[in-house]
Parts: C-alpha cells; sequence; structure tokens
C-alpha cells in the first residue's frame, strides 16, 4: 500500500461569530485557502490533482450544493478537476482528509487536497414547506448552529442536543478530564 504524506498545512484566520470574516462567502473563502496553496507551490501540476475533498457541515446557504467545485472552480483550478464535499459535522474536515490520504494508499490518485471550510455567521434562516397545501404549520430555524427539521421520534430515542452539550455529557458520564481531552 502507497503511503500518503501531508505536504502542506494552509487555513485562514480565525473568526468569530459576526466577526471580521463576517462578509465573506463562504466559497470564496475556501477559493482563497486553495489559490494560496498553489502560490505555496509553484511546481505542482494542478491537472494533476485528483480530487478535492472539502468538508462542510453547515451546506445550508452560499455553501450549499457541492461547495468543493464551487471553491476550486474559483481559484481557477483546471475544471478537469473534481471537487466533492463531504459532511460529518465538526469531524467533516478531518473525514475529507482522511478519504484524500485513503485514495491515495489504494492508488487510485497521487494527489489530493483536502480540507474544510465553514461560515457560521452567513448561515441562512431556513424555513420548511407546510405539511399540506395552503398549510400553515411552516418553522423557520437558524442554520448557524444546533438541529433543525428535527424528526420528533429521534428527539424522543435520543435528544437533540447541541455539540457543546455533548460534549459536557459525555466528560460528566465518562469522567473525561479537561487536561485528558488536550492530551487527546
Amino acid at each position: 500500500m502507497k503511503q500518503a504524506y501531508i505536504v502542506n498545512g494552509l487555513r485562514t484566520a480565525i473568526g468569530n461569530f459576526g466577526g471580521t470574516l463576517s462578509a465573506v462567502r463562504t466559497d470564496d473563502l475556501a477559493a482563497f485557502v486553495l489559490k494560496e496553496l498553489a502560490k505555496k507551490n509553484p511546481n505542482a501540476d494542478p491537472a494533476q490533482i485528483g480530487d478535492v475533498i472539502m468538508g462542510c457541515a453547515n451546506q445550508a446557504g452560499e455553501d450549499n450544493r457541492n461547495v468543493a467545485r464551487m471553491a476550486l472552480l474559483l481559484a481557477e483550478l483546471p475544471i478537469t478537476v473534481p471537487g466533492q464535499t463531504v459532511n460529518r459535522l465538526c469531524a467533516s474536515g478531518l473525514c475529507a482528509t482522511v478519504d484524500a490520504a485513503r485514495a491515495i494508499q489504494v492508488g487510485d490518485e497521487d494527489l489530493m487536497i483536502a480540507g474544510g471550510v465553514e461560515n457560521m455567521t452567513r448561515g441562512p434562516w431556513v424555513i420548511g414547506k407546510a405539511s399540506s397545501a395552503y398549510g400553515r404549520d411552516q418553522q423557520m430555524y437558524d442554520s448557524s448552529f444546533g438541529w433543525r427539521f428535527v424528526n420528533p421520534k429521534m428527539k424522543e430515542m435520543y435528544g437533540i442536543d447541541a455539540m457543546g452539550e455533548t460534549a459536557e455529557n459525555v466528560a460528566e458520564k465518562f469522567k473525561i478530564s479537561r487536561e485528558d481531552q488536550d492530551k487527546f
């Protein structure tokens, strides 16, 4: 099996909700990183990129459909380079990296780009359709954080705690200290 290596790591600045990056579209944010990555690797032939895989958890606004493909086109990579977006919520970028490494290891590709993109501030308000024609039971949700369009059975079976609440619950249930979390 071939070995996969991470050759470069690159990221944008870390922003705050409603902060200085709030005006930047998610696809533009990802395109910026892809352009900078190309600048850092001038000897790499962009036509040889087997795939651009990006994790994105929201996918409800400007990051909808396939933000990896939109970003690579905005970054002016060759149109022959494919792009795919994966969603594993908070582990989406890591999942993209593992998928890229796996493609190299099994010999499907030699050069991949993997990463993640999100701009929670730009997550739109979303509204569901009515349950019947001319119905008035639509609900609106902020797509920035947490659950939306919850299946009542799912809520009953498992609850719908947000990631922060889940982390606290797991830490308490399994007696995981902050120090152990930091070491991990």
